[in-house]
This record gives structure tokens, C-alpha cells and sequence, in this order.
């Protein structure tokens, strides 16, 4: 359960995600390291391009024109976008964050599954090889 705590909080466009993915896998009782440290998914190298991203989405799922991204991006851009962008990053980032949780779930549910099987087939093979056949 910590991926889809890590990888949610990550897309979230706010200050502490890391608090959040904290307090979210308290919450859900899962591995609190891993939960956390899912959230650097999106490092301050990445981050420009994963928001961006999400509220290119945002912007296209609200059916409105997307601003460009300025050829060098300051606080000032961003201040002075701010009403303009936040609606559409907010719901980017919201169904990006959704997605990549149940993506990351299931992702991890379908790898331990077969982690688990291949793991029951070679101890089933080692007992049929030791001749233990009547174990099973």
C-alpha cells in the first residue's frame, strides 16, 4: 500500500509532500520510509516537467487554452499566472495522482502475485526432485 501513498502524494502540487505521504501511510498503516520516499519521484529536477505535464492534462480536460511555458520560468511568471494555472494544475495533477496510484497499485499487487508463484512452483519442483511428492 505505501506506492499509491508515495506516488499520490508526489503528483500533488503542495509544499510538504513528503508530510502528506507521512501522515498517508500512518493513515492506510503501511511502510512509512518507502511511502516518503516515493514522493522524490518528482525531485526539484523533475518537477518543473511532471507539473507542467499536469496542468497541460488539466488544461486539456477543462477544454481551455494551456499558456506556454516562458523561456525561463520565475517566481514572478508563476505569481502572476497563478489564477490562470492553479485550476487546471490542481485538476492535472488530481487525475495524474489518481492514476499513477492505482497504476502503482496494481502494478505491485500483479509483481508480488508472481513473485509468490514462482516462488510455490521451484519449492514444488525442489520436493518433486527430493522425492517428497507426498508433502504436497
Amino acid at each position: 500500500m505505501p506506492f499509491p501513498v508515495g506516488l499520490f502524494s508526489a503528483m500533488l502540487p503542495i509544499p510538504l509532500q513528503m508530510a502528506v505521504a507521512a501522515c498517508g501511510a500512518w493513515v492506510a498503516r503501511c511502510n512509512l520510509p518507502l511511502a516518503v520516499g516515493l514522493v522524490w519521484v518528482t525531485n526539484p529536477l523533475t518537477m518543473p516537467l511532471i507539473f507542467y505535464a499536469n496542468y497541460r492534462l488539466g488544461a486539456w480536460l477543462m477544454d481551455v487554452p494551456a499558456s506556454e511555458a516562458p523561456e525561463r520560468l520565475s517566481p514572478q511568471w508563476i505569481a502572476e499566472r497563478l489564477g490562470d494555472i492553479l485550476p487546471a494544475l490542481a485538476l492535472g495533477s488530481l487525475v495524474t495522482a489518481l492514476a499513477l496510484a492505482l497504476a502503482g497499485n496494481l502494478a505491485v499487487r500483479l509483481l508480488w502475485r508472481w513473485q509468490v508463484s514462482r516462488s510455490w512452483k521451484a519449492r514444488h519442483r525442489r520436493r518433486r526432485k527430493a522425492g517428497c511428492d507426498d508433502a504436497l
